[in-house]
């Protein structure tokens, strides 16, 4: 242990300021400690304190011009953290908050994301401060053009294949890939979430709210229970959130709550496949806000709060939490309301919706956990499949991806309790999905040599 605490510490010495890159690292090297005495070759080979060192960062200014014909000039990232197993693989994430501590803390956990899947893909993630909501589609598409005249240099469909992200869909990506194949005249499968049009994979929008739903299924199926009849609240109302209420519908849970950055709603009734047409029309197409929601169906709106604020304060009961919004949204004291309020499990469809504090609450209540980079790696898998049919310049029907995706996410649960297993943590997630993650990269960093 006194190995991790030294690489933390020196990281929090190097980047102070970096609070989401410092909680990533650490949650990921706390896991760790059990490898360090049966691999002292990576010990003596620095592979842990060359692993939370990207391997470049690049950051770039975004100058472009809005419709009122004022420039505008945003920052551009893309973190190349670690290709030890294939190219650099994460998506791009279009949003305020965007900053090199969270370009970092999402490239770090790629890394080991993209490790489970077990496709040959590499960590990177990247992004603007820009904000897409209330830009008219011309001045996003002059914005995403600006943005890939610097970032086409650094990325290739062998080197670096980013994606989507929040605030960064199909109609971004369709700008991106279009103003790429412009600039270097070649069609090939540099970016994943492609329209089907053009080389896009079936089920990729689907698949990291339908792969967190398998997932919960496998944990749940260690304790004899199942999906079927059980409460569910799910946060965000976005891509992630939207397939995860369909795919739980399916399974027979009943979903209550969904929420954006305006303030959440709770439909005790339950979002069924009507209810969820709405909220996909509303968000996907009109780009409305979730208060509509409650105003159709006639619900309870709670303005300028999280689902979790509402958990806590409603008491509301649940089995199954979604967390599926963005990063940090559970604290100690939400993750508390929800063990009160009889939740079972916790899977999360979001990059570290959990802070440190909730995860050990979990981890105390015994209650099932499915970390982020287990959880929501079907997305990313489901990236990698793209890749595949874009290499084999073929397309796989929506049963055969369903299948590889449902597929892969079994084998990310079954690798996730056996390295738990295996390194004395048996039946703990999060430290069987790092220690997982980790082996695999560490292993080929040392065959490398130092580099």
């Amino acid at each position: 242990m006194r190995v991790m605490q030294e690489i933390i510490a020196k990281v929090e010495e190097k980047d102070p300021q970096q609070t989401e890159f410092i909680q990533a690292v650490t949650e990921v090297l706390d896991s760790l400690d059990s490898t360090v005495d049966r691999h002292p070759e990576f010990v003596k080979a620095k592979i842990y304190e060359r692993i939370v060192e990207p391997d470049r960062t690049i950051i770039f200014r975004v100058p472009w011009v809005d419709d009122t014909g004022e420039v505008r000039v945003n920052r551009g990232f893309r973190v190349q953290f670690n290709n030890a197993i294939g190219p650099y693989k994460g998506g791009l994430r279009f949003h305020p908050s965007v900053n090199l501590s969270i370009v970092k803390f999402l490239g770090f956990e790629q890394t080991f994301k993209n490790s489970l899947t077990t496709l040959p893909m590499g960590g990177g993630k990247g992004g603007s401060d820009f904000n897409p909501r209330g830009k008219s589609d011309a001045e996003v598409m002059r914005f995403c053009q600006a943005f890939m005249r610097e970032l086409y240099r650094h990325i290739g469909p062998d080197v670096d294949v980013p994606a989507g992200d929040i605030g960064v869909g199909g109609r971004e990506i369709g700008y991106l890939y279009g103003y790429y194949k412009k600039i270097v005249n070649e069609h090939s499968g540099v970016l994943t979430g492609k329209g089907l049009e053009y080389g896009g994979s079936l089920i990729r929008p689907e698949a990291t709210g339908y792969g967190s739903v398998y997932f919960s299924a496998e944990m749940l199926t260690t304790r004899d229970e199942s999906l079927e009849g059980k409460t569910a609240v799910v946060s965000g109302a976005g891509n992630v959130a939207q397939y995860t209420v369909e795919k739980l519908n399916r399974f027979g849970a009943k979903v209550v709550t969904l929420s954006d950055s305006s303030g959440s709603i709770v439909d005790e009734a339950g979002i069924d496949a009507e209810k969820l047409a709405f909220v996909m029309e509303l968000k996907n197409v009109r780009r409305g806000r979730i208060k509509e929601y409650a105003e159709k169906y006639n619900v309870p709106y709670y303005a300028a709060k999280s689902v979790w604020d509402v958990v806590r304060e409603q008491n509301l009961p649940l089995d199954l939490a979604y967390p599926s919004a963005t990063e940090n949204e559970i604290d100690a004291a939400d993750a508390q309301a929800l063990v009160a309020n009889g939740c079972i499990c916790v899977t999360e469809g979001a990059n570290m919706p959990s802070t440190l504090e909730a995860i050990r609450v979990y981890q105390e209540a015994g209650i099932l956990f499915g970390p982020a980079k287990a959880a929501n790696a079907g997305g990313v898998a489901t990236s990698g499949l793209e890749m595949s049919q874009n290499s084999m310049r073929l397309a796989w029907s929506r049963q055969e991806v369903d299948r590889r995706l449902r597929d892969i996410m079994k084998s990310i649960h079954r690798a996730a309790l056996d390295a738990a297993e295996a390194y004395g943590k048996p039946g703990d997630y999060l430290a069987g999905a790092n220690i997982a993650g980790f082996i695999k990269v560490a292993k080929a960093m040392y065959a490398y040599g130092i580099v």
